[in-house]
């Protein structure tokens, strides 16, 4: 599978779909629905809902989240929006606020 990364200079506004896995250096405003992984590495920024089959944040999300397997938000990530995923990791030191459903 190809792996597709949106820089830290670019900023897309409107839909983002496909089967790979997508990371986020940059930003992101719409919708970003994918089958594979979503990654937001510190100082990526998605302000959209997303759908995905995991999705692992240290940088932010202003959003609602729902994914097949899991969602990481590690220490420093920020999670502003709803959570519908079977299993729900929070570090120490993350940020979320919003609603858990399994």
């Amino acid at each position: 599978m190809a792996e597709t990364i949106i820089g830290s200079n670019i900023s897309i506004d409107g839909e983002i779909s496909g089967s790979d896995s997508v990371t986020v250096l940059g930003t992101v405003r719409g919708r970003l629905s994918v089958k594979d992984q979503v990654t937001i590495p510190q100082g990526g920024r998605i302000e959209a809902d997303v759908e995905a089959g995991s999705v692992e944040i240290s940088g932010v999300i202003e959003g609602n989240v729902a994914v097949s397997d899991k969602i990481e938000i590690k220490s420093g990530g920020l999670l502003v929006g709803d959570v519908k995923a079977a299993r729900v990791l929070i570090a120490d030191g993350a940020t979320f606020k919003g609603n858990i459903n399994q």
